[in-house]
């Protein structure tokens, strides 16, 4: 990556940094970044929860359960860096476990994520203006 100046017409590479050599924190930082903007995963996305564990015999969680404009649930799992654990089948499991996922369940989903964010809308018309929405 470099940074260019055009005001001298220069360019110059930029330091190599990990994200921990930063100190950002996965769910403090990128969770946050990703749930304000989730076009930055380049497609046009609908935030309905963060941190979804409503999992039946598991306490595990996805950081952020997403819908895209077709209505087909997005599971966004984020790593900041190399952790070594197999994503891939992370991914694959929480899918598994979304399959059985209602309408009237993504409805409620979503509301509670809306009332623990401070919104007071409704899912539903959300929901529809999101799908209205051709862009």
């Amino acid at each position: 990556m470099f940074l260019i100046d055009s005001q001298t017409n220069t360019i110059r590479p930029l330091k190599k940094k990990t994200f921990t050599e930063l100190q950002f924190r996965e769910r403090t930082h990128l969770q946050g970044w990703i749930a304000a903007n989730p076009q930055s995963l380049g497609e046009n996305l609908l935030i309905i929860q963060k941190e979804f564990s409503n999992f039946s015999e598991t306490n595990e969680r996805l950081d952020l359960l997403a819908l895209d404009k077709e209505g087909n649930l997005v599971i966004i799992e984020n790593n900041l860096d190399d952790s070594g654990k197999d994503l891939t089948w992370q991914a694959l499991k929480y899918a598994a476990y979304c399959r059985t996922v209602t309408k009237d369940q993504i409805e409620e989903i979503f509301q509670s994520y809306l009332k623990s964010a401070g919104i007071e809308r409704a899912a539903s018309q959300i929901l529809e203006e999101f799908f209205e929405d051709k862009s």
